[in-house]
């Protein structure tokens, strides 16, 4: 079969897999097919290595293409536990044979330290828990030794202090149960420090002081599952312990899905895409308490389904790097042409047999959540429309930052939403190039503009949050925001001992077809195909515009704009305040009453206080001296 792909950006890209039902067992065995058939012609002679581009002839290109062929195995590996995708699975163990034989030309080569195969061979520990037969078992005993000898320089290398530590325990795990010698103290060793970047309620921060982003769903949780279901009999404390983290984790991340299976974009590593469902694939695997077989269809159906609907493939049929179109502005530096089929640990369930649960029950709609999740261990509020489905996620920032590509746009803004997403900018020059929806950013005059990067302190109570920071040493920005959908209310008390020209960034809204735009002295909005985005200025600004940011800064959309409210800010304390509107329904806001915003929210704003009462009574008093 050859797969021809076309399309553009605002039709969506012809792909087979965008005509797949994804109802059935079979429709996502066909959908894994369709997504590696492209991939066929890919392979180098030995086909040990994924080549999808090469930009040039260095080292980095052979690691990157070992990569690429580890990456699909994620998905494959399950397929074949569950008895399907055998031819593939025999290309693919001739590319083992080759690239792990210390005399073949695609020899995958001595690790370093740090090493990015380190990573990739934790595929290959679970390959020994689920198909030993398919991948010991037919190789001889120099096949056998070179792929353990190969595997085993993992136990003498460290990994980042973060979730890498689970790619020692899927090795080790992987050799214990294929009988073959393993490092039983690194395998605990690892396993203790895990345990150390647990926070509560079922999250985890990557690594001491790190963010808590998806890595916590399609990392810390999904290899905890999976331990949990491979060594139940023999650590079944842990075990027990990895399934009751997982599903009070459940209860928070069922929050950050809309009806129509979006996730909401936020954090790093956003290129693995559909990735954001392989949390709920290995709670199907692990049988985990708490969510109905088809409750975790639903959420993993409608998620791929939402993705597969998207232009993310290239003309070939390839996946792309990029969020809802091809992008390479929002990547990271580890980021190659092959990274992106990480995204296949959602396929997990492939693994399962026809009559478990998962298939054979129907297919449910979203569990029922209410309007507000307050999720502190990630500094997130999630708010939720019933009416349009619409999800977002109001956010305090963090003390601590990382050397992450984007750091800023991917974890501080005010808000990530399904319908909007994020912006990333482009350059620091100008609004346009640094396209700061949902973001304070403040320049000296010189238009080179500074936003929040971390906070010297925050707070959540119930739908208020807080957060202190300094963009500068003797500037200091105190912000308050009243979550809630389509409107939320943001407050900022600037000391400055410089001049500032400020601006304020609402939604970022696709451009589409726009029915209506406005931009005046105290207010902007725009309109049209992709919903509605406004900000209204309640306090302190001076003007308003319609920022158009250069394109490809949005992750879901390539063209957008921003409305924003302005301000020029002496030397000296001030005080701004501002409602911002997201919609995705496509009509035009008319003007709306200030006094029903602030009431709804629970705002009030006098001369010399600020009141904000919260859903349970509680009043957050604000001095405005």
């Amino acid at each position: 079969m050859s797969i021809q792909a076309t399309g553009n950006l605002d039709g969506g890209l012809t792909h087979p897999v965008a005509r797949n039902p994804l109802r059935t067992r079979d429709d996502v065995q066909e959908a894994l097919t369709q997504l590696l058939e492209p991939l066929n012609k890919r392979y180098s002679e030995g086909r040990a290595r994924l080549i999808l581009e090469r930009s040039g002839a260095d080292a980095y290109a052979d690691i990157a293409e070992m990569e690429g062929f580890s990456r699909v195995l994620w998905g494959l590996v399950p397929a074949v536990a569950g008895g399907s995708h055998g031819d593939l699975w025999e290309l693919s163990l001739q590319g083992i044979r080759s690239g792990t034989d210390p005399t073949h030309a695609e020899y995958w080569g001595k690790v370093n330290d740090y090493d990015q195969r380190l990573v990739e061979m934790a595929l290959f520990g679970l390959a020994f828990a689920l198909i030993p037969d398919r991948i010991w078992q037919p190789l001889n005993e120099k096949e056998r030794s070179n792929l353990y000898q190969w595997l085993d320089q993992i136990n003498y290398h460290p990994c980042h202090d973060c979730n890498w530590l689970f790619f020692h325990v899927f090795v080790n795990v992987g050799f214990l149960k294929a009988g073959l010698p393993y490092d039983a103290e690194q395998l605990e060793n690892n396993l203790q420090r895990i345990e150390e970047f647990y926070l509560e309620a079922g999250w985890y921060s990557d690594g001491i002081g790190g963010h808590s982003d998806y890595y916590v769903p399609y990392a810390f949780h999904f290899y905890g599952l999976i331990y949990a279901q491979l060594m139940g009999e023999e650590d079944p404390e842990r075990a027990g312990r990895y399934r009751e983290r997982a599903a009070l984790f459940a209860r928070d991340f069922v929050h950050w899905f809309a009806p129509d299976g979006a996730a909401v974009p936020y954090g790093r590593s956003l290129t693995y895409r559909f990735a954001q469902s392989a949390f709920w694939s290995a709670a199907a695997y692990a049988g985990l308490e708490g969510f109905r077989p088809g409750e975790l269809k639903g959420l993993i159906l409608r998620n791929l389904r939402w993705w597969f609907q998207q232009p993310i493939f290239d003309r070939d049929g390839v996946l792309t790097i990029g969020y809802a179109y091809p992008n390479r502005i929002m990547s990271e530096n580890y980021n190659a042409a092959g990274s992106v089929y990480w995204s296949l640990k959602t396929f997990l369930i492939l693994a399962l047999p026809d009559e478990h649960p998962f298939w054979t029950a129907e297919e449910q709609e979203l569990p029922e959540t209410g309007d507000i999740s307050v999720q502190e261990q990630a500094h997130l509020v999630f708010c939720r429309d019933q009416q349009t489905g619409h999800v977002a996620a109001f956010n305090t920032g963090h003390p601590s930052t990382n050397e992450h590509t984007h750091t800023s746009a991917k974890y501080e803004k005010f808000v990530y939403s399904t319908a909007f997403a994020f912006s990333v900018p482009r350059a620091e020059w100008g609004l346009a190039q640094g396209a700061y929806d949902s973001m304070l950013a403040l320049s000296e005059g010189d238009r080179l503009f500074r936003v929040k990067r971390l906070c010297e302190e925050t707070w959540i109570q119930e739908h208020v949050l807080y957060s202190q920071w300094k963009p500068w040493r003797d500037v200091e920005v105190r912000t308050w925001i009243a979550a809630g959908l389509p409107w939320h209310i943001r407050i900022h008390r600037i000391s400055t001992g410089r001049m500032l020209d400020a601006a304020e960034g609402g939604f970022a809204l696709g451009l589409g077809s726009l029915n209506s735009s406005m931009a005046g002295e105290g207010a902007a909005s725009a309109s049209g195909t992709f919903g509605t985005s406004a900000i209204y200025g309640m306090l302190g600004y001076d003007t308003a515009e319609l920022i158009y940011p250069h394109a490809n800064t949005n992750l879901l959309r390539p063209r957008t704009v921003i409305p924003t409210l302005m301000a020029a800010l002496e030397p000296g304390t001030h005080w701004l305040i501002s409602a911002v509107h997201g919609d995705p329904g496509p009509y035009v806001v008319e003007e709306p009453s200030m006094v029903a915003v602030t009431k709804g929210l629970g705002v009030e704003i006098g001369q010399r206080e600020i009141e904000i009462t919260t859903q349970t009574g509680k009043v957050i008093v604000i001095p405005m001296d």
